[in-house]
């Protein structure tokens, strides 16, 4: 993606943008945090709305200077950015590019190691705690936290039954050759310990547990079932997946002489889909755990933590691979879990799009990965006119129904099911704008509707207004998403 193109998307956890050089603290914490988690570029020049203004050529040399001065003065260990300029338009940019270091953890010099620590989480800069601290101390230590001794359990005291029934299904008998390989154990001063990857994968820690519940609608107002499950983390995985199959519909196909029942959704991707959550969740988080959603238009999979250190949504989608919890990563291959490391994602989605679904959406929100499958949802008939009825595909869920590639309604909204009622054209421009986009600001819904800034603040109030969209960001970072806040996010 070249340079325009991630000023057009806007902020984001490798971006930061700015109209002048910034305070001098506020690009010292930018370094940090990007030095920290996946790198990033800092880009002066570049307005809130994300118009390019350019910086002035004659105090091009001494705003690169200050920036050298200040990166060197207050961050520690050195950090070494490349500092460059860019021009786009015919407007001059400022580019501060750091590289994710391997000194970690870095931090603010007058602030120190506990205080000073900063780590990139979306568009902003979050303070480290103590547990974040640990883990990039973990990370350059290139050790995982799953790696690590568990030296409060006794390992006589655990039952590895549940594993060793896995293992032996399989025809590997876990013997004590098998544990130490795998890192399942580890000796110290002559004395065998669990590692906390043992620990997690038999349910011994109190947050190892998945959290499922059926809600009645869009939202979570309601639920018609819940369910917690904790224990072994594969008989957790198992009955994840039989909570999702239980509340979502088969369909029938009859083929010759016989029928043939499918799920809505594709079982392969959403076991898929929650072995990625076990695997890749954050297990340092005691305070939060999977949870799985069942709503009327999608099945909703939370997984706490972001995406493992470099990665971000276009590196998946190259096939890239990062393991955050190598023991256990380790384990489920030699199961058969996995299949190809970097895979998984590209199945996921083509999985559900050769089942004639609207690819499932795979995102970082902040601190947590959240994966949408997209259910086919049956819909009442709209009015285009008094005297012509369209019938919506029943295969697409309701904010896809707003696709231009189903259906044009640019000039008459009619009638819509549930939370669509009373759109206008310009209310559907910025919502089919958003489907294909992922999110909007106010200079895209002015280019979008040729209009002003005051029309474009308009209409984006009143789609919030209508619980469809929700602001995020502040000042110039500010840009607008679907509502997805009262499902997932972590605290269903």
């Amino acid at each position: 993606m070249n340079l325009f193109d991630q000023i057009r998307q806007g902020e984001n956890k490798t971006l930061e943008l700015k109209s002048q050089l910034p305070r001098h603290e506020q690009i010292a914490k930018t370094v940090v945090a990007f030095a920290n988690t996946s790198g990033g570029k800092l880009i002066i020049g570049v307005d809130d709305d994300r118009e390019l203004m350019g910086v002035d050529e004659d105090a091009l040399f001494s705003l690169q200077d200050q920036l050298t001065s200040i990166i060197f003065d207050r961050c520690y260990p050195a950090i070494l950015p490349e500092i460059y300029t860019a021009n786009l338009n015919g407007k001059l940019l400022l580019v501060v590019e750091v590289f994710r270091g391997n000194l970690l953890p870095y931090y603010l010099k007058a602030e120190g190691k506990n205080n000073g620590t900063y780590l990139r989480i979306g568009a902003s800069n979050r303070k480290a705690d103590f547990e974040h601290i640990l883990e990039l101390e973990r990370q350059k230590r290139n050790q995982s936290y799953d790696e690590e001794l568990c030296r409060e359990q006794a390992l006589d005291l655990l039952d590895l039954s549940p594993l060793n029934a896995r293992f032996s299904a399989k025809g590997k008998p876990l013997t004590e050759e098998k544990l130490k390989n795998l890192k399942l154990i580890q000796e110290e001063q002559g004395t065998f310990y669990p590692t906390q990857g043992l620990m997690i994968l038999l349910g011994r820690h109190p947050h190892v547990v998945t959290k499922c519940a059926r809600f009645k609608g869009t939202d979570m107002s309601l639920f018609l079932d819940r369910k917690e499950y904790s224990g072994e983390l594969f008989s957790q995985l198992e009955q994840a997946e039989a909570f999702i199959k239980n509340h979502i519909n088969l369909r029938g196909e009859i083929k010759g002489l016989q029928r043939t029942d499918t799920y809505e959704i594709p079982e392969a991707a959403l076991r898929e889909a929650l072995i990625n959550a076990v695997i890749h969740r954050d297990y340092t988080n005691q305070g939060r755990d999977i949870k799985v959603g069942v709503y009327d238009d999608i099945v909703n999979i939370v997984s706490p933590g972001g995406f493992p250190r470099t990665l971000t949504a276009e590196s998946l989608t190259e096939g890239r691979s990062e393991i955050r919890n190598r023991v256990v990563a380790r384990v489920f291959k030699e199961l058969g879990f996995i299949e190809q490391w970097g895979s998984g994602i590209q199945r996921i989605k083509n999985s559900c799009t050769a089942h004639g679904l609207i690819e499932p959406q795979v995102r970082e929100q902040g601190d947590f990965v959240d994966v949408e499958f997209y259910r086919p949802v049956a819909v009442d008939m709209i009015d285009k006119k008094p005297d012509t009825v369209e019938v919506v595909p029943d295969n697409r869920p309701i904010i896809g129904r707003l696709s231009d590639d189903y259906r044009t309604i640019s000039r008459e909204p009619g009638r819509f099911a549930d939370d669509l009622q009373g759109l206008n054209s310009e209310e559907i421009q910025i919502l089919n704008y958003l489907l294909s986009n992922g999110e909007i600001c106010r200079k895209d819904v002015k280019g979008l509707l040729d209009s002003g800034k005051s029309k474009a603040h308009l209409f984006l109030s009143a789609l919030m207004e209508k619980g469809l969209i929700e602001r995020k960001g502040q000042g110039r970072g500010t840009y607008y998403v679907l509502l997805k806040a009262k499902r997932g996010g972590g605290d269903a």
